[in-house]
């Protein structure tokens, strides 16, 4: 029987697009704010920190989510969780499109944050969970394409809802319809979730194998359902075992944890610092800002979202033909050349009106489509790649754990920071917002050195080399790492 007769791909491609559809509200939920926040700032009458604290304030929801979810996953099910997830996404989609108070507002926000980041590591882990290894790969990039059709649909639904609206409207309403229309795909996932199948891997770890071979019944064909059964177990079996090796492990003492934690969590920073959560959250503000029309800023930023979703598209192919490396230091070249159009039409637009900013504005967009079109296929999915697979087996949990924090806390300054750079007066008499774009570009040749002197490659490198890879690149000897870790590697 060959592979792919040996399980149903409709249902394993199905149930992974339900699972999916918590990625597109993690999209959809994190860019709709790039739209709303203009009306939101006239409605609650904020300064420049208070912009940066109603975008930047979901960050530090995702931390709590991410760091939440493991727990909330292991006791009630990956499913139950997704169903929480859900829930979460609702509540703050209505609450923050009903509320008149600022004050409210972050807390439905920050209620949506934790929605995101539960959905964020939950929804892998529920693919990776039910998918057989031959699909595992394909499955999961159903992920990272729902994050970004998430934010290409909020960013062309925006557009739509202030086309031909008065800027009274916008203020008044507008942005209450664009937040609240988050609860169509919310109700939709709530519905949609309940069919699918809790994961087999959760269920063996409850004792609950009948429900596990069900399940696996309806994934694989033949004798393969038993097979894998079993290979759970004793995966678990094997699992437990190594978790207790792990409790001996001092990392306070393990350089070669300490280094490899360090490039990790500098690959989530940098991938953060290059810029991309400002045309994410604030491109129709600095486009409206050079064009003085919100309407043509809102679809120039259908654009970004649109190369985004083929960047990565095209990320996910190269990813395990040309390398890690390779593609991140072009990506770091081509992100600095993007922002560097960027922050000139931006530098020479003082002075201009009407159709003449409008044409300028289109100068600074292919800028942003150039940034984004390099950021997309190399930093957006390399930087995950590469912070999932450099932490050999006795250090990921804790590894991954404190590389993602660093992304969201990284994530989280940007988004406080840039309103308070792009709104100070000094900047933009002297350099007329373009100032910010230097500093990430700065940034981008950052991540081009630091690649180049601190990453090797770790494309078809197996989990079991990958320590001694990584440590190739410092003056760290093997018999410097500890015993315990070599008991615990095998």
């Amino acid at each position: 029987m060959t592979p792919q007769g040996r399980y149903n791909i409709k249902y394993v491609l199905l149930i992974c697009a339900v699972s999916a559809l918590g990625g597109l509200l993690f999209g959809y939920d994190t860019a709709v704010i790039s739209g709303a926040i203009g009306p939101i700032k006239s409605y609650f009458g904020l300064d420049a920190a208070g912009v940066g604290w109603a975008v930047s304030n979901v960050a530090i929801g995702c931390i709590v989510g991410a760091f939440a979810a493991g727990a909330i996953a292991g006791k009630l099910g990956r499913k139950k969780a997704l169903v929480l997830a859900a829930l979460l996404f609702t509540v703050s989609a209505l609450g923050s499109a009903l509320v008149d108070t600022f004050s409210w507002f972050i807390v439905y926000r920050l209620i949506g944050g934790v929605a995101v980041g539960l959905a964020s590591a939950v929804s892998p882990m529920y693919m990776s969970e039910v998918s057989p290894k031959d699909m595992r790969g394909r499955a999961i990039g159903m992920q990272n394409f729902a994050i970004v059709f998430g934010q290409v649909a909020i960013f062309t639904i925006n557009y739509l809802i202030a086309k031909g609206a008065s800027e009274a409207w916008l203020v008044d309403m507008g942005w209450r319809v664009m937040l609240g229309s988050e609860v169509i795909p919310c109700l939709l996932f709530c519905l949609v979730v309940m069919f699918i199948p809790e994961s087999p891997r959760w269920n063996v770890i409850k004792g609950n194998d009948a429900a596990a071979l069900a399940t696996l019944r309806k994934i694989y064909n033949g004798p393969y359902p038993e097979k894998v059964l079993r290979e759970i177990k004793d995966s678990l079996k094997q699992r437990q075992l190594e978790q207790q090796q792990k409790r001996k492990i001092d990392y306070r003492n393990d350089k070669a944890f300490w280094f490899i934690a360090f490039v990790g969590c500098m690959i989530a920073v940098l991938q953060q610092t290059t810029g991309v959560n400002v045309m994410m959250y604030f491109a129709p503000v600095v486009l409206e800002q050079a064009t003085g029309n919100n309407e043509a800023a809102l679809f120039m930023t259908i654009w970004i979202g649109v190369v985004q979703l083929v960047g990565t598209s095209i990320g996910a192919f190269l990813m395990d033909r040309v390398g890690r490396v390779p593609l991140l230091r072009i990506g770091a070249i081509g992100s600095t050349a993007g922002l560097l159009v960027t922050s000139y039409f931006l530098y020479h637009a003082a002075g201009l009106a009407g159709a003449e900013a409008v044409r300028n504005g289109y100068f600074i967009l292919s800028g942003m489509l150039l940034f984004m079109l390099f950021f997309a296929f190399s930093w957006a999915v390399g930087a995950w790649v590469v912070v999932s697979e450099i932490f050999p087996n006795r250090m990921r949990s804790e590894g991954m754990s404190l590389a993602i924090a660093a992304m969201w806390v990284s994530n989280f300054i940007i988004g406080l920071g840039f309103p308070l750079m792009n709104d100070n007066a000094f900047l933009l008499e002297h350099f007329n917002g373009a100032f910010p774009m230097w500093l990430f570009a700065g940034c981008c040749v950052l991540s081009y050195f630091f690649v180049t002197r601190f990453l090797p490659e770790t494309k078809g490198v197996t989990l079991e080399q990958m320590e001694e890879t990584m440590l190739a690149r410092t003056k760290l000897e093997a018999k410097e790492v500890p015993v315990e870790m070599a008991r615990a590697n095998g």
